[in-house]
């Protein structure tokens, strides 16, 4: 589709000196040709002409046909098709290859759970998303630095250690971690000598690294506790195949992130409000929110000023990521502004993406500050669950894969309704359907392989052996494709332009939506070509091939393995 894309703008340039970007999209079936585009519709009004007019302008130049009320209608030679196959099988990465941020940095930063909390489902969805997104950056050519940034101080980390001081246990796990959480929050709000505590314990941590601090105690439960959950998010992010180049708790930046507010509060940019430091969202269309509090403690938006600058010392990035939950939208939007006032470059190289909640079936409301939210962990066992009950598997593989693409089929943005059966299942759009796709063809080529091989020793008995490959089209030169060959065929070449897109809007979606389209084009073409023994073997070979070496690759921008067999 592409080269379309390059001829069509390339002629309305010569044609009207205009330079546009047309859009091609898959021709309806009531169309006899490949691609369509509307351009001609669309320059209309510009060029006070009827579209019928344009669209037969353009025809005479380029090799396509014109249907009403002004389409341009494209149809690819089943030569081209063969031989674009044929370059693929030869080197199929080297054909799709993207150079968009070669030579540029890009940091991603996802997933961002607090140490001394358990991890969600939240953060499962966003180190899924945040990873493929990372997958598409390195396939366009961008070095990826995946980042990680929770919050180790601050009042969730005080409450739970309120709780700690006073069970004083000799050993805890990150479960009763969870639970003091839970107690701790309660208690703040409850009690006013707890409220009192918790608040002075919070300003103790932010000087547990003091030379000054002389607190054993709650320096001892600190740093067992901190540690204990970071070694949790490590072993859990192996699980799912999710690695970190950095992870930045927030007592790393929290200092530089003071530095700059103050430095910019003599400046203006932030206020004196109720002996605060604020920043006035309210001038710019959004909310007013406080950057230190009155006890002289920075706040997460002061700490995210800080992560902004200490990842720009740190990488000097040419494009920066943060991945997100929506409910983070507006507050996002107040810390960019603010940091826009006196360092608007890094915050044009910064892209803030949202996601929403995860929810079961049965839309219940879940609450990490009452204890009743969904672990992520529990998300893995639910599948898990499902895969040995319904087929008495217990492949992580594949439930990794139920898993991955159940998040990843849908566009980002919206609330998603994850339902651990439906994920699970053989047919439809699911991982499992996929990978069966991806085994199937493995074992349509193993057999070929396997054939071939008896026929060489066969024919050694007798001298020279037979190539497998008969011209640059292989064995389609004589009939070139069939109806269920061509569409396979078609499908595959148009892989290259849906990663483009992938990577312009970081939409791992697009990937997940158009593999499943090649699946089903796989499956007609399994259904109607017989592969081994066939008289066109060695072209429905080469297809096969491709197909898989397609699949494999775009599963794997999905952060997706395939299993030998299923």
């Amino acid at each position: 589709m592409e080269q379309i894309r390059e001829q069509i703008k390339t002629t309305i340039k010569d044609l009207y000196g205009l330079d546009v970007a047309p859009d091609i999209t898959t021709s309806p079936e009531n169309i006899d040709a490949d691609y369509s585009s509307n351009i001609a519709l669309k320059l209309a009004k510009d060029l006070h002409k009827a579209p019928m007019e344009i669209a037969n302008e353009i025809a005479h130049k380029i090799s396509a046909k014109v249907s009403a009320p002004g389409f341009l209608n494209f149809t690819l030679p089943d030569e081209y098709l063969a031989a674009q196959i044929k370059n693929l099988s030869t080197n199929f990465r080297e054909n799709i290859s993207s150079d968009e941020y070669s030579g540029k940095t890009v940091i991603c930063e996802f997933s961002d759970p607090n140490p001394f909390k358990v991890l969600h489902v939240g953060h499962l969805y966003t180190s899924i998303i945040g990873d493929s997104i990372s997958r598409l950056f390195e396939y366009s050519g961008a070095k990826v630095i995946r980042a990680n940034f929770g919050g180790d101080v601050g009042l969730h980390v005080a409450k739970t250690l309120y709780i700690l001081e006073q069970k004083s246990p000799a050993d805890f796990t990150i479960e009763d971690i969870a639970k003091c959480y839970v107690e701790g929050t309660a208690a703040y709000e409850d009690s006013e000598d707890a409220h009192a505590r918790i608040t002075e314990l919070n300003k103790k941590i932010y000087q547990i690294n003091s030379e000054n601090f002389h607190d054993s105690k709650l320096a001892e439960l600190y740093w067992k506790g901190r540690e204990l959950s970071y070694d949790y998010f490590k072993d859990f992010y192996a699980q799912i195949g999710v690695h970190f180049d950095k992870f930045y708790p927030e007592s790393t930046v929290a200092d530089l992130g003071l530095e700059k507010v103050k430095t910019e509060l003599k400046k203006g940019v932030y206020e004196i409000s109720d002996g605060a430091v604020i920043f006035n969202g309210e001038k710019f269309g959004l909310h007013t929110r406080v950057f230190i509090n009155k006890e002289g403690v920075p706040t997460y938006e002061t700490k995210d000023v800080g992560l902004i600058f200490t990842k720009w010392q740190d990488y000097h990035f040419d494009k920066s990521v943060v991945i997100t939950g929506s409910e983070q939208l507006d507050y996002m939007k107040v810390v960019l502004k603010s940091v826009e006032q006196y360092a608007p470059d890094l915050v044009e190289k910064t892209t803030h993406l949202t996601h929403g909640l995860v929810k079961l079936p049965g839309n219940v409301k879940m609450s990490s500050r009452k204890g009743n939210f969904l672990k992520a962990v529990d998300v893995l066992n639910m599948v898990r669950d499902e895969l040995q009950s319904e087929y008495n598997s217990t492949d992580n593989t594949v439930a990794l894969a139920a898993t991955k693409y159940a998040f990843l089929k849908y566009k980002m943005g919206g609330h998603i309704v994850f339902d651990p059966k439906e994920s699970v299942k053989m047919t439809g759009n699911s991982g499992p359907y996929l990978l069966y796709a991806c085994v199937r063809a493995k074992k349509i080529l193993a057999s070929v392989n396997d054939a071939f091989e008896e026929h060489i020793s066969q024919r050694g008995k007798y001298g020279a052996t037979e190539a497998r490959n008969d011209g640059p089209e292989g064995a389609f030169r004589k009939s070139i494709f069939t109806d269920a060959e061509r569409n396979l065929a078609k499908k595959i070449l148009e892989y290259k332009d849906t990663l483009k897109e992938a990577v312009a809007e970081m939409a791992p979606h697009k990937v997940a939506s158009y593999l499943y389209e090649l699946a089903q084009e796989f499956s007609r073409f399994y259904e109607h070509c017989p592969v081994a023994g066939s008289d066109r073997e060695a072209g429905r070979t080469e297809l096969v091939k491709v197909y898989l070496d397609t699949m494999s690759h775009g599963l794997n921008i999905l952060g997706i393995n395939i299993p030998e067999e299923m």
